[in-house]
C-alpha cells in the first residue's frame, strides 16, 4: 500500500486570482503533500497561501510567520522573513507563458491543539538570466482545525495548472 493517498485534484481555471481547495484536511492524516504543476500567468507573480478553517472561512488575520531563501542562478541568493503576516508567500511562482511547479508539505492542519506548519519548494525560469528556486517555511499561529487552503494573487491572473493534495501516511 502506498504511503501517499490522493485526496483531491483541482484544476485552475482561466484568468483567476484565487483558487480554494476545501475539505481536504481531516483527522485521517497529520501530514499532507500539495503539488502544483503547469501553472501559467498573465505576468510574473507568486501564488500565496492562506488556510481555510472548519467553518469555511479563509484565515487572513496577521497570524502567519514565514521565512525563505531564493536561490538564483543569475545573481546572489536572497533571504526573506516576516512575522505577523496575512499569508504564506510564494507557494508557487509563474512567469507569463511559464509552466512552473512546486511541492509543499503541511503539518497538523486539522489538529486543533497545534499550530499549522508548512514547508515548500518552488522552481521557475526567468527569461532574463536562468533558473530560480525558493525554499520556504511557515507557520499559522492559530490553534484551530484547518480543513483546506486558498492559493491567490491580488494582481496577477493565473491560468491552467493542477493542484493535487495528498495525505501522507506515516508507519510506526
Amino acid at each position: 500500500m502506498s504511503n501517499l493517498r490522493l485526496i483531491n485534484e483541482t484544476e485552475i481555471g482561466t484568468s483567476v486570482l484565487s483558487v480554494s481547495v476545501t475539505d481536504v484536511f481531516s483527522a485521517d492524516f497529520d501530514i499532507y503533500k500539495i503539488t502544483l504543476e503547469g501553472v501559467t500567468s498573465t505576468g510574473a507573480g507568486g501564488l500565496d497561501l492562506r488556510f481555510i478553517n472548519a467553518s469555511g472561512s479563509v484565515i487572513s488575520a496577521s497570524n502567519y510567520d514565514r521565512a525563505g531563501l531564493q536561490m538564483r542562478s543569475y545573481a546572489n541568493f536572497l533571504e526573506y522573513r516576516a512575522t505577523n503576516d496575512t499569508e504564506l508567500q510564494l507557494y508557487a511562482y509563474s512567469l507569463e507563458g511559464g509552466g512552473e511547479s512546486s511541492v509543499g508539505y503541511v503539518f497538523n492542519p486539522y489538529l486543533s491543539s497545534s499550530y499549522t506548519f508548512s514547508l515548500n519548494q518552488v522552481s521557475s525560469y526567468v527569461d532574463s538570466g536562468g533558473g530560480t528556486s525558493w525554499k520556504n517555511i511557515g507557520v499559522l499561529k492559530q490553534t484551530a482545525s484547518m480543513t483546506g487552503f486558498q492559493l491567490f494573487n491580488s494582481s496577477v491572473n493565473f491560468d491552467n495548472g493542477v493542484i493535487r493534495t495528498y495525505g501522507l501516511r506515516v508507519d510506526s
